[in-house]
């Protein structure tokens, strides 16, 4: 229940104040004071399109903030895990429109307006001349007796839902897989070849580079065998030139004239130590480079065979990748897509079995939600019938056809239609082709009051929901929204005193004007009050005795019914 709506330089209102209460509460005024500037603010609440051409002339904003008592645990948790919270079990929510933009709160943080209208979605329902079109929508007209179904057949259809977006999902897998056979076959027929090549050559991680390596050492023999032998000469001496100098020898010759020195003199004896040094060094050089030069041979039979192996790589990095490691990368990627590939057979059988389990199970389950649809049909029609009895519809007839659709749909086996015929011999037709406007505001309403009782929602704001109609009709409709107030808080902004007048209390909208800007503001009437603006809305004169007397007339009945 809504307690408190505060608004703020929304249309013509400057400030306004709304104390409300349980029940039901009328909101009058004259034409352009700005009645619906009520239900603007409470639909911006909700989350509903911003305009900022409704901001007040002059103002830079116009603000709506509303106050809502005993919401729901659900919805407590819900603010909560918006960043918000509740203060004393109370809901606070507000919206501020700017030219450029609109920003949403609820319990005191701010969230994006669609957030806003999923938590406020279950606390207010917004009745006008849209939500009458509405009415002739096949899927409008399905919530409506989904709803009254209950609880019940809300399980079922969760269920059913799921089950459906399932069979859905693994449907288009199928599709999929069996669209697209032709092209797997024809990847896997390459993937295979590519591995085989691969396999017959056998190729190791680095061998490319390394056999690189040893054919430039094996082709070029000659000439590290002449630059090993120039080395060994120049450290050893060459056996067959006695007459040839070494670098052995030189460092031995050095050695010995320190040693022999060194006794006279203690520097030398680190430089005797850096000659042995030396000559050591030549040595263990001179015998490297001689089994350097043994293991040196050619070996043209090697030589061949590492060409051979070469252009066998070079047949693969030509296809599969730049280097060999490449090649095996690209090996262990197809082995790996072969193997999705190949299971895709298997994997088409387990769709098909679970694509048939599921329709088998959505089947059943459409079976129990048409049964259970078709009992509350039944029982919805009816009572809605004698509701459209007391709106002085007498003869008009509701029902709710389910017309069976193809193959099962997301809600169920069929399509809702609703359809009216307000005349005895008329067959009903579908109900957006032949009711008047009027009539879908008294339909519209006998559905509410119907569905009121056991519903989550706690207010209903109906907007013009007497458009059309007046005398006896417009009483009647007073009466049954009188009824539903009693199962819930409602709202109604009217111009018909017959309506006005059941009302437990009465909002008025004035207008005022400086003669630049027009203004409204807000004001609860008293008893006195609520006759002259009855009589007003009747007549047109606040103080004409009989306009009065017949508006005193009128909320006498209004007391007394209610």
């Amino acid at each position: 229940m809504i307690s408190e709506l505060r608004i703020q330089d929304l249309g013509v209102i400057e400030s306004a104040t709304l104390e409300l209460a349980p029940g039901f509460t009328a909101v009058t005024g004259e034409t352009g004071a700005g009645k619906t500037m009520i239900v603007t603010s409470l639909s911006l609440l909700l989350g509903g399109r911003a305009d900022s051409g409704a901001i007040r002339r002059g103002a830079e904003r116009a603000r709506v903030e509303g106050t809502f008592q005993e919401v729901s645990d659900e919805v407590g948790v819900r603010v909560t895990e918006a960043g918000g919270e509740l203060e004393d079990a109370a809901l606070l929510v507000a919206r501020q429109v700017t030219s450029s933009r609109s920003r949403s709160f609820v319990g005191g943080a701010g969230v994006p307006a669609s957030l806003a209208a999923d938590i406020t979605g279950d606390l207010v329902t917004i009745h006008g001349q849209s939500e009458q079109l509405k009415l002739a929508a096949p899927d409008r007209q399905r919530e409506i007796l989904d709803r009254y179904a209950g609880s019940g057949l809300a399980d079922e259809l969760a269920t059913y839902r799921r089950d459906w977006a399932t069979r859905q999902a693994a449907r288009a897998e199928l599709t999929e897989l069996r669209d697209h056979a032709r092209e797997r076959a024809r990847e896997t027929d390459l993937l295979q070849f590519g591995l085989a090549e691969i396999e017959q050559v056998d190729p190791q991680p680095g061998e490319d580079r390394a056999l690189a390596e040893e054919a430039e050492r094996l082709q070029a023999v000659d000439d590290l065998r002449l630059a090993a032998h120039t080395a060994v000469v120049a450290l050893a001496g060459d056996e067959d030139s006695i007459d040839a100098g070494s670098a052995l020898t030189a460092a031995a010759t050095a050695r010995r004239s320190l040693a022999d020195a060194a006794p006279r003199d203690d520097a030398l004896g680190p430089l005797v130590e850096r000659a042995t040094e030396l000559q050591m060094l030549a040595s263990e050089l001179a015998q490297d480079l001689s089994a350097y030069l043994s293991d040196l041979e050619a070996d043209p039979h090697r030589l061949e065979w590492i060409a051979e192996r070469r252009a066998a790589l070079q047949g693969l990095t030509r296809k599969y990748g730049e280097t060999v490691d490449e090649v095996l990368a690209w090996a262990q990627a197809s082995a790996t897509r072969l193997s999705e590939l190949t299971s895709s057979d298997d994997r088409i059988d387990e769709l098909e079995a679970r694509v048939a389990a599921l329709e088998t199970a959505l089947t059943a389950r459409s079976q129990t939600i048409t049964t259970q649809r078709q009992q509350a049909a039944d029982r919805l029609a009816e009572a809605v019938r004698d509701e459209l009895t007391a709106l002085a519809m007498p003869h008009a007839r509701l029902e709710f056809v389910l017309d069976p659709l193809a193959e099962l749909g997301p809600q169920g086996a069929e399509q809702v239609v609703l359809q009216f015929t307000a005349n005895p011999g008329s067959a009903p037709r579908p109900i957006g082709k032949v009711a008047s406007g009027g009539e879908l505001s008294r339909i519209r309403l006998a559905l509410e009051v119907v569905l009121a009782e056991g519903s989550a929602t706690g207010t209903f704001v109906f907007d013009e929901v007497d458009s059309g109609v007046g005398g006896a009709v417009a009483i009647e409709i007073g009466r049954r929204l009188a009824a539903l107030s009693r199962h819930a808080q409602v709202i109604v902004v009217t111009h018909l005193a017959q309506v006005a007048a059941f009302a437990d209390r009465h909002l008025v909208v004035r207008k005022a004007s400086d003669g630049q800007v027009t203004t409204s503001g807000v004001h609860q009437l008293g008893d006195e009050e609520r006759v002259a603006e009855l009589a007003r809305m009747m007549a047109g004169l606040e103080d004409s005795a009989t306009a009065l007397a017949h508006a005193r007339e009128l909320r006498e009945l209004g007391s007394a019914d209610g």
